[in-house]
């Protein structure tokens, strides 16, 4: 099990710009989870101690594992009735997720956590109250990274592949070193009501493209694309954003993607960043076990560069973000 896996843990070297490189299993003590959709839910956690120290860096793209083992079923009512029959199995592995913001507090880092409804571990987890324990391992992974000379990020997303992207729009637009750089962001979803997000701008602020307020606050631009077209643009959101970029033009030299999000999608997004020469980043999602490496159950095939053959790396220990040019999908 991943609790034995983390013993003895030790510092690692990471290779990317972001990221802390301290992982162990830490307690963390739940500040508030709230409901701010049909199935979407924002879980905060405070760190103290070591855990204040670990998390302090951690940056965006990596991910942590959280046990979720010891949480109750919420009441017969609350369970969705395609969830009936899963909710009673036993959970056993740890859930890897993404935190859409971190924020040191004195001697706390404070962490927040996107989830949604899909299954029997995060449907225990919407019983989590403040003052709960939580056992979180972590900081886990390789994040984004800012090559130099970069002055226009792009950051693509679909569902709950906004989480490590709102975090990466924190730093990109609060670091010191990447003020520079101007960002779009384009959020992608089947439908309005599966927009992960806590409300919708007034009509003056869509019409300036601030249309999401978790990035407005960071003044980013934002775009939606709906496949129904229940909002914003109709159709997915690689064709949202490839329109735009058809009528822009940017820069390809000082252009980068950050992509997360569905596979498809990210796949789409890594076709338009090839035809384009443009640096594309993508953040996959793999089942994971142990998030250390060692179940090697979150294989990516991934190609040699200078030759036809490919080699697997594992998501956990090697990504999950990786060089979009590298994956095979």
């Amino acid at each position: 099990m991943v609790c034995g896996f983390m013993k003895g843990f030790c510092e690692v070297v990471m290779g990317q710009e972001y990221g802390s490189s301290s992982k162990g299993e830490f307690r963390a003590v739940v500040s508030s989870n709230r409901q701010i959709g049909i199935s979407f839910y924002r879980l905060t956690l405070e760190f103290s101690g070591a855990g204040a120290e670990a998390f302090d860096g951690f940056g965006p793209g990596q991910f942590v594992q959280l046990d979720v083992s010891g949480a109750a079923l919420p009441p017969v009512e609350r369970i969705p009735d395609e969830l009936a029959d899963a909710a009673r199995r036993e959970i056993l592995l740890r859930r890897p997720f993404s935190f859409t913001d971190v924020t040191r507090e004195g001697d706390k880092t404070v962490a927040d956590l996107l989830y949604c409804v899909v299954g029997p571990a995060t449907l225990r987890m919407t019983t989590f109250k403040a003052g709960d324990s939580v056992s979180v391992v972590g900081p886990l992974g390789n994040g984004f990274s800012v090559p130099e000379g970069k002055k226009k990020a792009f950051l693509v997303f679909g569902g709950m592949g906004t989480a490590p992207m709102q975090h990466l729009a924190k730093v990109l637009a609060w670091d010191e070193k990447e003020r520079d750089i101007e960002v779009v962001a384009f959020a992608g979803a089947k439908s309005v009501h599966a927009l992960p997000f806590e409300g919708r701008m007034d009509e003056i602020s869509q019409q300036l493209g601030f249309s999401i307020r978790e990035f407005a606050k960071y003044t980013i631009e934002s775009m939606v694309a709906t496949d129904d077209g229940s909002s914003g643009f109709h159709g997915p959101v690689t064709d949202c954003f490839l329109e735009w970029l058809k009528e822009n033009k940017p820069s390809v030299e000082e252009a980068i993607i950050y992509s997360c999000g569905p596979e498809a999608m990210l796949g789409k997004v890594a076709e338009i960043a090839k035809e384009r020469n443009i640096d594309c980043q993508v953040s996959l999602e793999r089942r994971m076990a142990c998030g250390i490496g060692v179940c090697q159950s979150c294989a990516v095939e991934c190609r040699v560069e200078g030759s036809s053959e490919t080699v697997y790396k594992m998501c956990c220990e090697d990504g999950p973000v990786f060089d979009a040019r590298e994956v095979v999908f």
